[in-house]
This record gives structure tokens, C-alpha cells and sequence, in this order.
């Protein structure tokens, strides 16, 4: 069997395996509000519910379309399953993936990537619990015996940092579409009046297409 009939098996094997995993975790979801509600009979009325989601896709509907391309790259299609079944995507699960792909030398789109994304997305995913369940237990009395300007780091720029470290992994090997991926949002940012959620769609697609117009004409070599 050559890569490719291997790429065919594992993609086919995968969302045999990940498409329901996922839909049956998002219908799981809504089984402790519905216990509440039958239990104490609190149904909200159909419009608070709409009202409620309204406000949640206004806030954050780009991310239903720009995660799961933007981070396709890095998790691959197992990765995608699992990152968005275990949460914690930007600030965990891109970061190993893309380590690991890194380290490995592994080109994104082979089966090779594929595994190695798949293992590195468990092995985070493990130390995740592992991390959680410590954090819940200790993570209190840790902080509290921390001197205040640590804690505010900890709590406002964490996210940032590793974000931050993510994106000059990538700049690295591609620096030409990184100056594109800067430069797209800090113009938006400063002279339109976009939302957020906008200027995150606009970054992610118009960097895609840059990436796609360099990658056409050969000048993605750094």
C-alpha cells in the first residue's frame, strides 16, 4: 500500500471514527440543561434561547469558519477531531502540533504529518488532564503565595505569549506571509471600523489568499 492509498484509509478511517465521536459530544452537551429544565421546570421561552445564541454567534461566529481552517494545517484531519472534542485549541493543541510537525520535519498534507500531529494532540491532551486536574487541586494555594505582578501575567498574557510563539514558528519558515499576516490586521485595526470577529475573517482569508498567489508564482522560499 503507497502513501496515498494510506492518506485514503487513515482520512476515511478518521471520519468514520471522528464525525460522530464529535456530533454525539455536541448533543451531550445540552444533557444537563435539559435535566435542569425538566427537573425544575425552568424552560426558557424559544425566543430567550434564540436571543442567548444570537449574542454568542455575533461574538464569535467567525470562529465556526476560521478555526477549523485556519488550524487545519497544523492538526490534520484526526488533530481537527480531536482538538475540537478536547477543547483548547489555539493555546494548546496548534502549538504541540505544530512543535511536533516541526521537529519531526514533517511536510503538512502527508501521512506522515498526519500521525505525528495525531500523537503529538493525544500526548497534550493527556498532559492536559494531568495539568487541570493539578491545577484545580493546587493551583489555588500557588497563586495565592505569588507576588501580584506574576499573576496578572500569568492571567493577561499567557494566551498572547503563546499565540505570539505559535505565529513566529510559522514566520520562520514562511516570513513573506507573515509580514502579510501582520500587515492585514493592524490596517484593518487602524483604519476601518470593522469588529473583531471581522478582522479575523479578513487576516485569515486574505492571508490564505496571499499565501496561494506567492505559493502559484514560486515565491514562497524564504
Amino acid at each position: 500500500m503507497n502513501e496515498k492509498e494510506l492518506m485514503k484509509q487513515w482520512k476515511k478511517d478518521s471520519i468514520r471514527i471522528g464525525s460522530p465521536t464529535n456530533i454525539l459530544a455536541a448533543l451531550t452537551a445540552f444533557l444537563p440543561v435539559i435535566w435542569l429544565c425538566t427537573t425544575y421546570n425552568c424552560w426558557p421561552p424559544v425566543s430567550t434561547v434564540l436571543t442567548a445564541w444570537g449574542m454568542v454567534a455575533a461574538s464569535f461566529g467567525a470562529f465556526y469558519f476560521v478555526e477549523p481552517i485556519s488550524y487545519y494545517a497544523a492538526l490534520g484531519m484526526t488533530g481537527t477531531y480531536l482538538g475540537f472534542l478536547s477543547g483548547n485549541i489555539g493555546n494548546m493543541r496548534v502549538p504541540c502540533a505544530a512543535l511536533a510537525l516541526d521537529v519531526t520535519k514533517s511536510e503538512t498534507g502527508t501521512i506522515q504529518a498526519e500521525v505525528v500531529s495525531t500523537m503529538a494532540i493525544c500526548g497534550s491532551i493527556v498532559t492536559n488532564l494531568i495539568g487541570t486536574t493539578s491545577a484545580v487541586i493546587i493551583g489555588g494555594a500557588v497563586l495565592a503565595v505569588l507576588p501580584e505582578f506574576i499573576v496578572a501575567g500569568l492571567t493577561k498574557y499567557a494566551s498572547s505569549a503563546i499565540f505570539g510563539a505559535t505565529f513566529g514558528n510559522f514566520a520562520i519558515k514562511y516570513p513573506k506571509i507573515a509580514v502579510f499576516a501582520l500587515l492585514i490586521p493592524v490596517v484593518l485595526k487602524m483604519f476601518t471600523g470593522l469588529p473583531a470577529a471581522a478582522v479575523i475573517v479578513c487576516t485569515v482569508f486574505g492571508t490564505l489568499l496571499v499565501a496561494r498567489v506567492f505559493y502559484q508564482k514560486g515565491l514562497l522560499a524564504s
